[in-house]
C-alpha cells in the first residue's frame, strides 16, 4: 500500500474515534436522563403512597369529631 493510503487510513481512523468519543457522551448523557426521570417519577409516587392513608386518616378523624357535635 502506498503513503496515501495509509494517511487516508489514519485520517479515518481519527474520525472513528471522534465518533465514538460523542457516543460514549450521549449514551452517558441519555443514561443521566432516564435516571433523572425515573427519580422524577418514582419519588413522587412513594411519597403519595406514604401521604394519602395520612390524610385518609386525618380526614377520617376530622369526620368523626364532627359527627361527634351533632
Amino acid at each position: 500500500m502506498d503513503t496515501e493510503t495509509w494517511k487516508k487510513l489514519a485520517h479515518l481512523e481519527e474520525k472513528v474515534d471522534a465518533i465514538y468519543i460523542s457516543v460514549e457522551k450521549t449514551r452517558k448523557y441519555f443514561l443521566g436522563m432516564v435516571i433523572a426521570t425515573v427519580v422524577a417519577l418514582v419519588l413522587p409516587i412513594l411519597g403519595l403512597m406514604f401521604a394519602i392513608p395520612s390524610f385518609l386518616s386525618s380526614y377520617e378523624q376530622l369526620s368523626n369529631i364532627e359527627s361527634l357535635e351533632f
